[in-house]
């Protein structure tokens, strides 16, 4: 996150500290010597996964989206769920990479709260105690990706289990394979439309998000299958995958974490159902699949 000024020994201190700074670099092994191509060679990454250019990564670029988000605060409680606007933070791949803190993004956000505090509160409420039951859920629950691993005594998730268990063996509508929902070769054009938002941008919108991973179980064999399908493609695309948030949000909306029962249907059980259909009297979903399009 250093500018090409900031290397050590460049900085304006006094002569000692900026032998210490070359001295602690030496120590750790950076400086001008290192091959940085060598050290990508070494990374584990699916290179078939093309970068992003849409976002400045780092932490100027993190302020900078920061500052943004608070000028337009006003609205953000009730638009954040309309994929159709510009209303999000665009702030989870920076929390996700430590290169921004909720902390720092909050004492921010609250210095603009005389001008919409709903808003103000309902970031905090997302930012904040959603992010910290997602930690607390995967920290305490090691199964958190599994289906049997829902910790029922944590998070009161019986009633999940039992009705995924007694509705696994339903007729589902329509089966596709990995590579077919890797591709968005469905016949919904919004899930479709999610799947492509993820692949090409790295960002699904939120609300997109629940569809999507529900969509997943209603095309899988099994419960267990639509989350490791969901996950996989969640931390394949996602610039904020393999994070709390990610592994949460799926199991919310494909095993009722976090979630109460609703009227039963098949597949579903009583786990909340959406669909493409009723997403039509939320957004606006032509607008929507033609933008990602």
């Amino acid at each position: 996150m250093s500018s090409n000024g900031d290397r050590y020994g460049e900085g304006s201190g006094s002569g000692s500290e900026s032998s210490k700074s070359v001295a602690a670099g030496s120590l750790l092994g950076i400086g001008s010597t290192i091959d940085w191509s060598e050290v990508a060679k070494g990374l584990t990454v699916d290179r078939t996964v093309e970068e992003v250019s849409w976002i400045t990564p780092g932490e100027h670029g993190a302020r900078e989206t920061l500052y943004r988000f608070c000028a337009r605060l006003k609205g953000y409680s009730k638009q954040r769920n309309d994929p159709g606007r510009d209303a999000l933070s665009g702030l989870s791949p920076y929390f996700h990479f430590g290169q921004l803190s909720p902390l720092a993004a909050n004492l921010a956000v609250r210095a603009y709260r005389k001008s919409d505090p709903e808003s103000a509160d309902a970031f905090f409420e997302e930012s904040v105690i959603r992010r910290e039951l997602s930690d607390n859920y995967c920290f305490y629950n090691s199964r958190y990706d599994e289906i049997e691993g829902l910790y029922p005594q944590f998070d009161n998730n019986s009633w999940a289990q039992e009705t995924l268990r007694a509705h696994a063996r339903d007729r589902r509508p329509k089966l596709y394979s990995a590579q077919e929902l890797d591709e968005g070769r469905t016949e919904d054009p919004l899930w479709n439309a999610c799947q492509l938002e993820m692949v090409v941008t790295g960002k699904m919108h939120g609300f997109c998000r629940m569809l999507w991973a529900k969509k997943i179980l209603e095309w899988t064999s099994s419960p267990q299958a639509a989350m490791d399908t969901a996950l996989q493609l969640n931390d394949r695309y996602e610039l904020d995958g393999r994070d709390p948030n990610g592994y949460v949000g799926v199991a919310w909306s494909i095993a009722g974490v976090h979630d109460q029962g609703w009227k039963e249907r098949d597949v579903f059980g009583k786990i909340r159902y959406m669909s493409s259909d009723a997403c039509k009297k939320k957004f606006d979903v032509g607008s929507y699949i033609k933008r990602v399009d």
